[in-house]
């Protein structure tokens, strides 16, 4: 399930205070925090007005540094001055955690167990598509149903059944493949994205090919994961002032991949654009990243053979939630 707390955000801390940071940058200051009510009800909002008028802030109850423009935010996922957090060496070896990645030094492009090619064993792959055309034609008898719970709760959970076959990826008992909850998440969110467009929807129809690019863009526009967690192992200086060494920094994943400056009418859910981008979207290399995907392929296949009418029922718009990882917690349709 999405985090609606802050649970694996630090404590608030009072060293090193905001008004000694200050002296090392002229810009930096303190501002809004991520904390706050209206941010989990309305982050696109609350990171809006951060990437505007405070690129870099210091968050006094969240004991941290803040984060927001897309240049920051990549510099902090990837910049050798930012390590993992809380441990200042952590994650050795490995990406950032990011998107549907855990940061294991197993998803890294140069390791024997990657899918660069965005290719999963076939037995999985099998057992993937044979879950989503089983579920898609239970959920086609139904006057109305809840995809998340119906559909997106289960389909990820397909290839923990217990049937590790010898084709199995040898990262499939790791935290990346076994944390199938943001992958529920992801597709949530795409389904969402897709039933508010039914013309997309008919042309996905006639082209299925379609649907890899309506997973990229659905991953930034509603980014599974929205906060990560960094620490600065020197001075760095970014857009917003200057971070001191050892600081804590939340990433917001979630304001950079809306960062106009980066992409355009950011807001808007466009497969189409020119300006693609999976900076923000994990590394190709995570077995969960190359998983996910195939889920979401053969998932909205299966659903729209099952189902060619599919749609929202009628007076329901979904509503994400979630403050660290954010979706939808229910989607109502109408499957004839």
């Amino acid at each position: 399930m999405q985090s609606d707390a802050p649970r694996d955000i630090p404590a608030p801390t009072t060293s090193p205070e905001p008004r000694a940071l200050a002296t090392r940058s002229r810009r930096a200051r303190t501002g809004p925090s991520l904390l706050a009510r209206g941010a989990a009800r309305d982050p696109y909002r609350f990171y809006r007005m951060l990437r505007e008028r405070y690129p870099l802030s210091y968050d006094a109850p969240l004991g941290a540094w803040l984060v927001s423009r897309y240049d920051d935010v990549t510099a902090a996922l990837t910049d050798p001055r930012f390590t993992g957090f809380p441990h200042d060496g952590a994650p050795r070896g490995g990406p950032a955690p990011l998107g549907l990645c855990h940061g294991s030094p197993r998803c890294l492009p140069t390791d024997r167990y990657t899918v660069v090619t965005g290719t999963v064993p076939a037995g999985l792959a099998e057992r993937v598509e044979r879950t989503a055309y089983v579920l898609a034609r239970r959920i086609a008898r139904r006057p109305r149903a809840d995809l998340v719970e119906e559909f997106c709760r289960w389909l990820p959970a397909a290839d923990l059944d217990g049937g590790q076959g010898p084709g199995a990826p040898a990262a499939a008992d790791g935290p990346c493949l076994q944390d199938t909850a943001l992958r529920r998440t992801a597709l949530a969110s795409l389904l969402a994205n897709l039933l508010d467009d039914p013309d997309l929807l008919a042309a996905l129809r006639v082209e299925p090919a379609l649907t890899g690019r309506a997973w990229t863009e659905s991953l930034r526009r509603d980014p599974p994961v929205q906060v990560v967690l960094r620490r600065t192992v020197a001075e760095v200086t970014l857009s917003g002032g200057t971070l001191p060494a050892r600081a804590p920094v939340a990433c917001l994943v979630g304001a950079a991949a809306r960062d106009p400056q980066r992409f355009a009418a950011p807001d808007a859910f466009d497969p189409f654009r020119t300006d693609q981008d999976r900076a923000l979207t994990g590394p190709p290399g995570c077995p969960a990243v190359a998983l996910s995907r195939l889920e979401a392929e053969q998932g909205l296949r299966a659903l729209l053979d099952a189902m060619p009418r599919l749609r929202w029922e009628e007076g329901f718009r979904p509503a994400a939630t979630g403050l660290l990882t954010r979706g939808p917690r229910s989607l109502l349709v109408r499957p004839g």
